[in-house]
């Protein structure tokens, strides 16, 4: 159903169509064609009344002749109807725009620019390109092909064509739109991941850099160079580039636990694995920091005395359930009998709740989740979605 704004909108864009014209023809002496649109206007509101929805719409566009001073509103109907879920109907209207042979060069390139958002909306993805490649290339105006080049690389992006998004990004749209820079750094990872598995490691290695260039920030960067350093035996190597994640984002330190201690106990250095984790554990003192250093203290110790003393001394600071979980496991090691049963129960409930869990969330738009997706398959915002700290169990 058609919303009351909407309607209200086109009641009003009528009305101003109508007095617009009769003023224009009122100043020039010609005939006022004022009853003519006063019926159609009439028409339209009866239809309206009558809960004839789609009909009064229909009747109102009709009334609202194109012309100079119509220009907007026939854009803003059209941007509407997109926003409401009917591309086609905002086609329509654009469509009929631009056949208008009075349209001066700027009004023809912002319906272009607006046709392709409809065609986008569409799935017409190919009508669009070519529209906005035409703009990028050929508009006078700065601002409207900032918007088609934008535009452009939304729709290359969709499309996995992350060279060709970088091409139409840089350097202009990167300098000037920290979102972009964001993304374009994560373009470049996703080409280095290609080409890592493609075995153009040299390429890869160079594209993670320029990605670190683009933005300092770019964790995935570093973690990709890090599993790049590992597979070809370099473990100081990859202990070093993980090492630099907490410093650009705290946020994802737990995603670098598990590397860090298969690099440490690669190269057989238990004391380095302990020293390190006590070192994140000030710099970022959340869960998981907390029981991975409690279980390389019973690995290296062979007790459990430290590693309870920690958890408990922790958990006294900042409760957390996923603490909790690996605290409850910590006393089943020296339990027995009845008392082990009662133990098992309660780390089977802490254990149900902390899956339940997402481990994942998104900063922008809150879409939580099990994996940490690099791109945000809600708002498709890239680099906002990082490990929730409090309540791991890793």
């Amino acid at each position: 159903m058609p919303d009351v704004f909407l309607l209200a909108l086109l009641v009003v864009a009528v009305a101003i169509g109508w007095w617009l014209g009769r003023r224009e023809c009122q100043g020039s002496g010609r005939k006022s064609p004022s009853p003519a649109l006063s019926r159609d206007y009439f028409v339209g509101l009866n239809y309206l009344l009558n809960d004839q929805q789609d009909r009064a719409i229909e009747t109102f566009i009709g009334a609202l002749e194109v012309n100079s001073d119509t220009i907007e509103t026939h854009l803003a109907l059209g941007n509407l109807f997109r926003t409401r879920g009917e591309p086609d109907r905002a086609l329509k209207i654009h469509q009929n725009l631009l056949a208008r042979p009075t349209l001066t060069p700027e009004q023809s390139d912002r319906v272009q620019l607006e046709l392709s958002r409809d065609f986008l909306a569409l799935g017409l993805l190919d009508r669009a390109e070519r529209l906005l490649q035409g703009l990028v290339r050929d508009s006078l105006d700065d601002e409207l092909r900032d918007a088609s080049r934008r535009l452009l690389v939304d729709l290359l992006e969709r499309e996995g064509e992350w060279q060709a998004a970088l091409d139409v990004a840089l350097p202009r749209l990167v300098r000037q739109y920290d979102d972009i820079r964001r993304a374009a750094a994560h373009w470049l990872c996703e080409l280095a991941d290609q080409e890592r598995h493609s075995a153009s490691p040299a390429l890869a290695r160079r594209h993670l850099r320029q990605a670190l260039n683009t933005d300092p920030h770019c964790v995935r960067a570093n973690l990709l160079l890090a599993d790049m350093e590992h597979d070809t035996g370099q473990y100081k190597a990859a202990i070093r580039l993980l090492r630099r994640v907490p410093d650009q984002d705290p946020a994802f330190t737990p995603a670098i636990l598990e590397p860090l201690t298969r690099a440490y106990r690669l190269l057989d250095d238990e004391a380095g694995l302990i020293r390190c984790l006590q070192e994140l554990l000030e710099q970022t003192p959340c869960t998981s920091v907390i029981t991975r250093l409690a279980e390389a203290l019973r690995h290296h110790q062979g007790n459990d005395r430290d590693a309870l003393a920690l958890v408990t001394e922790r958990l006294d600071h900042a409760p957390s359930l996923g603490a909790m979980h690996y605290l409850l496991n910590l006393y089943r090691y020296n339990a027995n009998g009845e008392e082990d049963e009662r133990l098992a129960l309660l780390q089977h409930h802490t254990h149900s709740l902390v899956q339940a869990l997402p481990r994942h969330r998104c900063r922008r738009c809150g879409f939580s989740g099990e994996r940490l997706h690099w791109q945000c398959p809600r708002c498709r915002s890239w680099g906002t979605t990082k490990p929730i700290t409090g309540i791991e169990c890793q």
